[in-house]
């Protein structure tokens, strides 16, 4: 089974012909040229695949983009506000390396215990929120200035310093 990363969300329609408003987190400006299909999830394992007829930059995080099948505004507005995934190597291709979502798929570890993979990042003002499976359930570990260790890119790795009693929480 491929591996998707969620990359946002389509936010609205735009236009009469179908054409959707892609908010995305991928941390640069981007066309998504050469990206051909998106998937929306339409249950916990299952992702349905919308191929690409074109796009174009609207700002720095959104995304004008016509899908294949989607002719008009009123089909559009169905696909609004689901979240928007793309494949691991599309993921790789199109994410700055800087931004926080290119932390999907490390490793996030406390002192000397790998606590799991992250499996989504949430931007916040303040700080970062990865989600991660702890023990059978996700929990959600701060990232910020703070608690940060260090960042191992090339390994894959995240080094924080996990507030105390936290993990305690998610069993």
């Amino acid at each position: 089974m491929s591996q998707y990363f969620k990359i946002g969300k389509f936010a609205a329609s735009h236009g009469l012909d179908g054409t959707l408003v892609l908010v995305h987190s991928l941390g640069k400006k981007s066309t998504l040229k050469e990206l051909e299909t998106v998937f929306l999830q339409e249950n916990k394992d299952s992702f349905m695949p919308y191929f690409i007829e074109t796009t174009s930059v609207k700002n720095d995080t959104e995304v004008y983009i016509k899908l294949e099948g989607i002719d008009n505004k009123e089909i559009a507005r169905k696909l609004t506000p689901k979240e928007v995934w793309i494949t691991a190597p599309d993921f790789e291709k199109f994410a700055a390396k800087s931004a926080p979502i290119s932390m999907l798929g490390y490793d996030l570890i406390d002192g000397n215990n790998n606590l799991g993979e992250i499996i989504e990042v949430l931007e916040q003002s303040h700080q970062i929120l990865c989600t991660i499976n702890y023990n059978g359930n996700e929990a959600l570990i701060p990232v910020h200035e703070n608690n940060l260790i260090k960042m191992d890119q090339k390994n894959k790795k995240v080094y924080v310093e996990v507030p105390e009693g936290l993990l305690e929480i998610y069993g």
